[in-house]
């Protein structure tokens, strides 16, 4: 299992999203969506053999190292809209995303 990173982070948490963070969050990309990948937010509490955690503001989060690959250098947020809220990846690898912004293209 992958130790916690001293590296230069990969993805940055904002502070209004570490405030909804928790437990552990898990950051996934899959196949699919409008624009080829899709984002996937889950609470676990395991962490699997290529995980790669992060602590930020007091929150873990974790990133298989596939998933790390595609978001390196993104920043997650927690946005509250009047039409629901959620979160929200800022991805700079992405060359297009669709309209509500869950799925992208590189």
């Amino acid at each position: 299992m992958s130790e916690t990173t001293t590296l230069p982070r990969p993805v940055t948490i904002t502070e209004k999203a570490a405030r909804r963070i928790a437990a552990l969050l898990r950051v996934a990309v899959s196949g699919g969506g409008c624009s080829g990948f899709q984002y996937g937010f889950s609470l676990d509490n395991a962490r699997l053999e290529d995980d790669v955690l992060f602590e930020q503001s007091g929150v873990k989060v974790v990133i298989d190292a596939t998933s790390l690959e595609l978001i390196q250098g993104a920043e997650i947020d927690f946005v509250e809209e009047l039409v629901g809220s959620s979160f929200q990846v800022r991805n700079p690898n992405a060359t297009s995303s669709c309209g509500c912004g869950n799925s992208f293209s590189l």
